[in-house]
């Protein structure tokens, strides 16, 4: 598989303004050394409990936000601080779908507007030829092009991320990341925007970073899967192979946390509930990020960061008792 993004040791660091007293607070790790790539055609799973940094990374390799450390390379070219027309280039190849569909379009513009914006921007349609343009986003999507000219308050929100995603498409860019794309919509509607996503993956070559805390989301979607935890990727498999048999003891407990369709089934399964709270980023614990919560800690867990090993070919997990 061709490589198309790789990450090495990005970090993203955010720091506050000083206080009354001059004193400037500590550093937010929102991301903290992460390393991983991605292939042409491939669907990466970014998975993780709110506020271990999923959205943080996706926003910086869309260079949304500055990477404090590492390396950022698109295509074998290193993008971390590429800016001006660099950057706008950068952004017709990678696009994004945010999570809540009822707040990215703007209301003001009517649908055809801001599903054309992008290439208006880019310069690349006007006149009639980007209302053709407009009609067939809108049809790739399975939107009637009569349609273009209503506002945003009139399309229920299935149809909104799926006006979204005609938006992101419109660039023809070659990686697309998915920010949550379906946690707002209801458990109906979802498996259509999934099917979609996946539909366009298959006609138009399309890269995801699937950003979800939603586990059996992931499982429908992705090839491969990211654990995050506290900024970090404490495990990265293929799909079967990580739900199958995790090793990392935090993927382990939430991948118990997966409802089962059979009753049965679920009634005899073994819940793991981790206790305490996730650490703060601004302060995360010496040694392995997760011993502060994790059942099988032992005192070396406590005082040496465990690196993310390939513990078996392709799957790797970053836990000093797994091998």
């Amino acid at each position: 598989m061709t490589e198309l993004l790789r990450l090495d040791r990005l970090a993203v660091h955010f720091t506050g303004r000083r206080n009354w007293r001059g004193r400037r607070p500590l550093p937010v790790r929102a991301v903290d050394g992460v390393s991983f790539s991605l292939g042409q055609r491939e669907t990466l799973g970014l998975v993780g409990e709110s506020g271990c940094g999923k959205s943080t990374l996706g926003n910086a390799v869309l260079r949304l936000v500055k990477p404090s450390a590492g390396e950022i390379r698109f295509e074998g070219r290193d993008v971390t601080t590429v800016a001006g027309a660099e950057l706008r280039a950068l952004r017709r190849d990678v696009q994004m779908v945010f999570q809540d569909p009822y707040s990215a379009l703007n209301p003001k513009l009517t649908v055809g507007e801001s599903v054309g914006e992008p290439l208006r921007a880019h310069g690349l349609a006007t006149g009639q030829a980007l209302s053709g343009e407009i009609g067939e986003l809108l049809e790739m999507v399975g939107l009637p092009r009569e349609r273009a000219s209503r506002y945003p308050h009139e399309f229920s929100g299935g149809q909104r991320q799926r006006l979204v995603i005609a938006r992101a498409l419109a660039l023809k860019p070659k990686l697309i990341v998915c920010d949550e794309p379906v946690s707002a919509l209801d458990v109906s509607i979802r498996s259509q925007i999934l099917n979609l996503l996946m539909e366009f993956q298959q006609r138009l070559g399309l890269s995801y970073l699937f950003i979800s805390h939603d586990l059996s989301v992931v499982r429908h979607i992705s090839h491969r899967v990211a654990v995050m935890y506290l900024g970090r990727i404490v495990e990265l498999a293929p799909r079967d192979n990580l739900f199958r048999e995790p090793l990392h003891p935090y993927t382990e407990a939430l991948i118990s946390a997966i409802p089962l369709p059979d009753p049965v089934a679920q009634r005899r399964r073994t819940r793991i509930i981790l206790k305490g709270e996730l650490p703060k980023p601004t302060a995360p614990p010496p040694g392995c990020p997760f011993h502060t919560r994790c059942p099988i800690a032992i005192p070396m867990c406590r005082e040496v960061v465990p690196p993310l090993e390939e513990k078996r070919p392709g799957h790797w997990a970053a836990c000093h008792l797994r091998s």
